[in-house]
């Protein structure tokens, strides 16, 4: 670990809760996602699904970290300051806390002028089927969303982005862009992106249960239920397809006491997922704010002990 990893990381959270994702820049995972796209086509007309699933995901991951890794080289041939410039800006491309929470209170907004135009909305930000889904299920969707992004799209990135820098950050964006794109079980992807799944639920294990205690935390902070959110945390984190994404959905479940999961429908088709809390009341328009608010403390707490960790380092 680089000392320096952490204050560019700092500076970098601080450009994302200030400038999020402007609309202006071309974002560095639209050409990860392009060269998947590309790699698909390519392998599938080749065949030997299975075999070119692993080519797929290493290639996507290697050509990330290296392309950073030389843009980092250049810039540390021009001397310290552009490098930890350069370490700052990677950083904050590589968060998404500011975009996860201005898409969500977007949801927010649009719930205020009837249900069709949050169905519009949470569309953006959910990949299942929202043509149906009444207030009460837009409104869960939007938590489950902001929940299972505070791990992928805020804790993860920070935690590699301290232990690596930019090129461990953007191995990591690279694998989770995967994921989205490929990664689904279902007949269509399951032999090309098998590979990116499991790398993805690999590299997001421990991170997703750091981000489950971290809202625990936030829950006590902000006036939440926090003894609750332990509780259904111990109880119902295994209670998704996924290793990991039940761990912040069950932290954000027991703190605004509602229930997540159950029946949703994807393109097209129903699936079936185990229910997340206790429906000890109806989910409220207010609800997604006070998720938003535990991602937000989430992301502060981490970014508070990766600086403690830095200035107790420094000292040593």
């Amino acid at each position: 670990m680089n000392l320096l990893f952490i204050p560019a990381l700092a500076a970098g959270c601080l450009l994302d809760a200030l400038l999020g994702d402007p609309e202006w820049l071309y974002h560095p995972v639209c050409i990860i996602g392009k060269y998947i796209s590309f790699a698909e086509r390519t392998l599938r007309a080749r065949g030997h699904l299975r075999r070119g699933a692993v080519l797929l995901t290493a290639s996507t991951v290697c050509l990330t970290m290296l392309a950073v890794a030389f843009i980092l080289l250049l810039l540390r041939r021009l001397g310290t300051i552009p490098w930890f410039i350069g370490m700052a800006l990677l950083d904050w491309m590589g968060l998404a806390a500011h975009s996860m929470i201005r898409e969500a209170r977007g949801v927010e907004a649009a719930l205020s002028r009837g249900v069709e135009a949050g169905r519009h909305q949470v569309a953006r930000i959910v990949g299942r089927d929202t043509a149906s889904l009444d207030e009460q299920e837009i409104i869960r969707a939007t938590v489950e969303t902001v929940a299972e992004n505070t791990t992928d799209g805020v804790i993860s990135p920070m935690l590699y982005a301290a232990i690596g820098g930019p090129v461990l950050l953007w191995g990591f964006k690279a694998a989770s862009t995967l994921d989205s794109m490929v990664g689904y079980m279902d007949e269509h992807y399951r032999d090309i992106g098998w590979s990116s799944a499991r790398l993805d639920d690999l590299l997001n294990y421990i991170p997703a249960r750091l981000t489950a205690l971290l809202m625990i935390l936030s829950a006590f902070l902000t006036g939440l239920d926090g003894q609750n959110a332990f509780r259904i945390v111990c109880r119902d984190h295994s209670n998704h397809l996924s290793p990991n994404c039940a761990w912040s959905e069950s932290a954000a479940a027991g703190a605004l006491h509602i229930q997540l999961g159950g029946t949703h429908t994807y393109f097209g088709k129903p699936v079936e997922k185990p229910t997340i809390g206790d429906n000890d009341r109806p989910a409220e328009l207010r609800d997604i704010r006070k998720t938003c608010r535990l991602l937000a403390v989430s992301a502060a707490l981490l970014m508070a002990a990766l600086i403690l960790l830095y200035i107790w380092m420094g000292k040593q």
